[in-house]
Formats: C-alpha cells, sequence, structure tokens
C-alpha cells in the first residue's frame, strides 16, 4: 500500500513540476485557469498527462486499498494475496510511467489489465476465504 500511495504523491509532484513549468514558460496567468474547462483549452494534452493519470490512481486503486486493509484487519494475509498485491502495484508503476510520458494506449493497457486481473483475483480470494 505505501509503494501505491508514494507512486501517487510522486505523480502528483510530477504534475506540478509540468504544469508550472509550462505555465511560467508561456507566461501564462493563473487566474485564466479558473475552472477544468479553461485549464483543458490552455494547457495541452502532453503537460496534463500526470493529471490525467493522477486521476486514474483515485478508481481501481481505491478497491485494492480497501481489500489489503481488510485483510490485514482480518489477518487474512497468505502468500497468493501478497503476490497479487505486489503484481498489482509493479503493473501500476509501468502503466503510470507510461501514461504520463509517451501514452501510447495500447501500451497502458496492457499494465493497466494485468493490474485489474490482480485486483480482481484479490477480491475473489477475500470473498472466498468468507465463505
Amino acid at each position: 500500500m505505501l509503494t501505491l500511495l508514494l507512486l501517487t504523491m510522486s505523480v502528483w509532484i510530477y504534475m506540478y513540476i509540468r504544469r508550472l513549468s509550462f505555465l511560467f514558460t508561456k507566461g501564462i496567468d493563473a487566474q485564466e485557469l479558473q475552472s477544468p474547462q479553461q485549464l483543458q483549452q490552455v494547457i495541452p494534452e502532453s503537460v496534463n498527462r500526470p493529471a490525467y493519470n493522477l486521476a486514474n490512481l483515485f478508481e481501481l486503486p481505491i478497491v485494492f486499498y480497501v481489500l489489503c486493509l481488510l485483510a490485514i484487519f482480518t489477518n487474512n494475509i497468505d502468500a497468493s494475496l501478497q503476490y497479487l498485491a505486489w503484481c498489482f502495484v509493479v503493473a501500476r508503476i509501468i502503466h503510470s510511467i507510461i501514461h504520463c510520458s509517451y501514452n501510447t494506449v495500447i501500451h497502458r493497457f496492457i499494465p493497466y489489465f494485468v493490474a485489474s486481473l490482480c485486483l480482481w483475483s484479490m477480491l475473489i480470494i477475500t470473498v472466498l476465504a468468507y465463505l
């Protein structure tokens, strides 16, 4: 969980580095960015990629955090859950690197899909442990 949280923080920092350097370089007044629509009109997609990835890190990873906390609080941590959790995190790191950089969709989709399979497998294992 901590590794995924560190990834989220890193993407957040990178997002601000990209955005602020763009704004300072282009001499854009922050007041021109009052709404998300204005922000998207002023800042190009390539600069906004980390912001899109940051938003993505608050979607499926929320399920990951809940499953991890559930496993910890119920003391239901086995090798398969640990393996799947690490696979999920590594795949999300790869996904973020691709998403924040060159952003080829099929390249980004593969680690996203692998991470999703790991996550849903973690959920199934957790549900089966309670049956």
